[in-house]
């Protein structure tokens, strides 16, 4: 039987029901019968490391995560700081938690692979656990309640966006013959909202790793450049607050970059794009059960074999994508009943959700297997690029069409 790993000269890989768990050989884990911790070198030899050495590689690896995430939060919340009066105050302002996780982690890997520390401290690397937590702690800043205020236009423009931008990246990335898992991904990071969708697809589709965090890369690449290129073409359109704010809210692929971009186009696009860009996530458990049911039903199914039930699709199904949408169901209540007290307690949630995401990306980083980065190409960029082009058309088109009429 031919693998993922056969297939691309990785090291052979294992996944959890979540989806994007693997272990890479090398990779110190604990043994299944409860004794010592053993490792399988490249050359498929199993050797058994003691208990209390495996911890200790453990612990420090911990000690790398969380020192290149607590760096990642300094750099974050200084570096526009230090930014302003100076020729790149805007571009400073601009560059979100994800993008200094990535290179720290990256940077990391290189410092801790070059000290040969690098397969002794994986088991730190929780990528998965961080995820999945930091995903539904994003539950909470979906207010359901928002989303009913503007039900109309923004569930609308949300529905048709993400299914016309969807299927034409899908489409797309099979005429240029991209792996399925990967095409998913990019079709759910570009239509959606960014890397929050790539890492719940992984888990529908049990991505790799690495295709996760090429993904990952590719929304931060063209999320920059459109804080600053939306704003300054809605105001070149003529487009009125509410059009405009639309247009950036069902574009920029990742929150925060849609709230600087809204800022720059004014206070109502502000307050548009947000409504626009939270209806967009709260749809992401959607398109999260369709890959479970698509992948499970028609690509990964054998041939010949008897149909997958329903207890199939639910082991597949990443179960924290009920988290996410019980968080939201939580949060819209606490908002109503505590009023505005409950604000400054769901954005104490949102702190949280940011450090477990950046933890995220960190690992992501320390995890990347450069071979495989580079094996991917050019092609999975010309089809992003191709399908951001497609999304800010369908997208113009739509907010001029919903939100003409509109008033906050």
């Amino acid at each position: 039987m031919t693998t993922d790993a056969t297939r691309t000269g990785d090291e052979p890989r294992t996944a959890d029901a979540a989806g994007v768990s693997d272990v890479p050989a090398g990779t110190v884990a604990p043994s299944s019968d409860g004794g010592r911790p053993t490792t399988d070198d490249p050359d498929g030899r199993a050797t058994t490391v003691r208990g209390g050495a495996f911890w200790a590689w453990t612990a420090l690896g911990l000690v790398v995560v969380v020192g290149l995430a607590a760096l990642t939060r300094y750099l974050e919340q200084n570096v526009p700081t230090w930014a302003e009066g100076t020729a790149i105050e805007d571009f400073g302002a601009a560059i979100e938690y994800p993008v200094y996780a990535i290179l720290l982690g990256l940077l990391g890997n290189v410092a801790v692979t070059l000290l040969g520390w690098r397969d002794r401290i994986a088991a730190a690397f929780r990528t998965e656990f961080f995820i999945k937590t930091g995903l539904v702690l994003l539950g909470a800043s979906i207010n359901l309640a928002v989303i009913a205020s503007a039900a109309g236009p923004a569930i609308a423009q949300a529905i048709l966006l993400i299914s016309g931008v969807f299927f034409f990246t899908w489409w797309l990335a099979g005429k240029f013959g991209l792996d399925d898992k990967l095409r998913a991904l990019l079709a759910s990071a570009v239509s959606i909202c960014g890397v929050s969708a790539a890492i719940a697809a992984a888990g529908a589709v049990r991505a790799r790793r690495e295709q996760l965090a090429y993904t990952a890369s590719l929304v931060i690449v063209f999320a920059l450049p459109s804080i600053f290129i939306l704003p300054w073409l809605a105001d070149v359109f003529g487009l009125s607050d509410a059009v405009a704010g639309a247009w950036i809210g069902g574009n920029i692929d990742t929150t925060a970059a849609v709230t600087a971009a809204g800022a720059l186009a004014g206070e109502e696009a502000l307050q548009i794009a947000s409504i626009v860009k939270v209806t967009q996530n709260a749809l992401m458990g959607v398109v999260a059960v369709a890959l479970t049911a698509y992948f499970t039903l028609r690509v990964e199914r054998r041939p010949g074999a008897a149909r997958p039930g329903l207890g199939e699709l639910w082991r597949r199904f990443p179960k924290f994508v009920l988290g996410f949408i019980a968080a939201s169901v939580i949060a819209t209540w606490y908002l109503d009943a505590a009023g505005a007290d409950g604000k400054a307690t769901i954005a104490i949630v949102n702190d949280l959700r940011v450090w477990f995401l950046i933890l995220a990306f960190v690992s992501i980083g320390l995890e990347v297997r450069v071979a495989s980065l580079r094996e991917a190409g050019w092609r999975p960029v010309a089809v992003f690029a191709s399908a951001t082009v497609f999304n800010l058309a369908l997208a113009l088109a739509l907010a001029s069409l919903l939100f003409r009429n509109f008033s906050a």
